[in-house]
């Protein structure tokens, strides 16, 4: 449908024109709108948003065609799918321009856009689905996209062409061609020349002015032109998508390594405030990360209330069964595994989950893996920070690295001896969280707090004596 209104607005364009007279000169009265959008970066959720804004700046101009400069080598394959699925819904004509590659991610993009046009030594294709170390993924992968690049391809539909003198029906993008853009072994790729001659390009340009000059000429000539004696001027608007600050903001923040590190930060924050009384630096930094991790994607529509919810319940358990609970259990996993859902579920679209009724769990693979790396990554990295920096005093809280020497009032004793002191009060000499140290008649011992914490300072009762420890409860 978007092909025909091309084609109408160029005849209504040309007609209008001529209608005129034999002028040297004739401008149209209606300028025509061109909203040109700048992809020339890897395929990921700035790319998207990138793409959806400008769409929207588009509509709200009222703007007659949308053109995406395009230079790019690929990317991520579900922020892909949502600029594809984006193309391919959006009610005015977008055509790509392929300023240099339409590689991988870049192919499927184009594919989807209502024209193609190419500059002198670009190309499209390659769209074999790899890791992010270049290896190219399992079978099943490149079937997925290779259903992904016919169904794109059908979308424009067919045509009647004139074979032998008989009109016949033929695909205006063959979708054979389209999979075979997806292969293990030989992989389809296209030069301009070669693009043309199969269906994927409408004509070569050098720059966006040219491809208007093409759109509105129908093709015929890049010199803005006609072909006649009658010099034919064209008249049009072109508007650049314009990215302000906070846009610029929100696509650093979006980026995939820097959401990487708002993860560390957030578990690493967790970890040493849970070693340490009070609200301190930890918590700060864990919820300033956590705010400038999920900002951009709830403003981005990608995370969504209860992917927050589920995240603030997980740490909530985690709390109670540290602080409330002894030992650890259901409690402490069950906030483990809410605080991974709500921050993998955050990074991702939940529309992409479910396709024409079909559960899919694809895009949910990479979000997982990064969760699970950065946690793993923030853990090791805040024990060994710990130990690190306990001997300044400055970081002297956050862990407990008293050493448990005669010199400073500890002493070895036998089990009887600590039965003796069950039922005395004692002084907590460092944190118990749940696990310290007491002072009783003088001598320190090793103690561990039974429900809650205990702040140095405070007094405790010991209520038993087990396996060398003392346990007590607060007064």
């Amino acid at each position: 449908m978007k092909r025909i209104y091309i084609l109408l607005l160029c005849a209504v364009a040309c007609a209008g024109l001529r209608a005129q007279g034999d002028t040297a000169g004739i401008i149209l009265k209606e300028k025509p709108v061109f909203y040109v959008i700048n992809l020339k970066q890897d395929i990921d959720k700035p790319a998207f948003r990138l793409i959806k804004e400008g769409f929207k700046q588009a509509q709200e101009l009222h703007a007659n065609y949308c053109i995406i400069d395009m230079s790019t080598y690929g990317g991520a394959l579900d922020a892909a799918d949502s600029i594809r699925s984006a193309i391919i819904r959006f009610q005015i004509p977008v055509i790509a321009f392929i300023n240099s590659q339409a590689a991988s991610a870049g192919a499927l993009i184009s594919i989807a856009c209502d024209s193609i046009y190419m500059s002198n030594g670009s190309s499209i294709g390659a769209a074999t689905v790899v890791n992010g170390q270049g290896e190219v993924m399992p079978d099943k992968y490149q079937s997925f996209m290779r259903a992904m690049m016919r169904s794109t391809a059908e979308s424009h539909g067919k045509k009647t062409v004139i074979k032998n003198g008989r009109p016949v029906e033929v695909w205006h993008r063959d979708p054979r061609i389209a999979q075979a853009m997806v292969s293990k072994d030989s992989v389809l790729s296209f030069t301009p020349a070669e693009a043309i001659e199969n269906g994927f390009c409408e004509g070569m340009a050098e720059n966006t002015e040219e491809v208007i000059q093409r759109i509105l000429t129908g093709n015929q000539s890049t010199s803005g032109e006609d072909p006649g004696n009658d010099h034919i001027v064209f008249e049009y608007e072109v508007v650049r998508q314009q990215i302000s600050t906070l846009d610029k903001v929100i696509y650093f923040l979006m980026n995939p390594f820097l959401q990487g590190l708002l993860l560390m930060l957030i578990i690493g924050g967790i970890y040493f405030e849970l070693q340490s009384p009070g609200i301190g630096f930890p918590l700060v930094a864990a919820i300033a990360g956590a705010v400038l991790y999920f900002a951009p994607l709830y403003l981005e529509g990608l995370a969504q209330n209860w992917e927050l919810i589920v995240f603030l319940l997980g740490v909530g358990l985690l709390i109670v069964e540290i602080f409330v609970i002894p030992g650890f259990g259901v409690a402490g996993i069950s906030g483990i595994i809410f605080i991974i859902t709500g921050l993998a579920f955050a990074m991702i679209d939940n529309d992409l989950l479910i396709i024409e009724g079909t559960v899919n769990l694809r895009p949910l693979i990479k979000p997982f893996a990064i969760v699970l790396i950065s946690m793993t990554l923030a853990l090791f990295t805040s024990v060994y920070l710990a130990a690190r920096f306990y001997p300044t005093k400055a970081f002297s809280h956050i862990a407990l690295k008293t050493d448990l020497t005669q010199k400073k009032g500890f002493v070895g004793v036998e089990t009887h001896t600590l039965q003796a002191l069950v039922g005395k009060k004692a002084m907590v000499t460092t944190d118990l969280r749940p696990a310290g140290t007491v002072e009783v008649e003088g001598k320190r011992y090793q103690a561990q707090i039974n429900y809650g914490f205990a702040s140095r300072g405070e007094q405790v009762i010991i209520t038993r004596a087990q396996e060398g420890r003392l346990y007590c409860d607060k007064e």
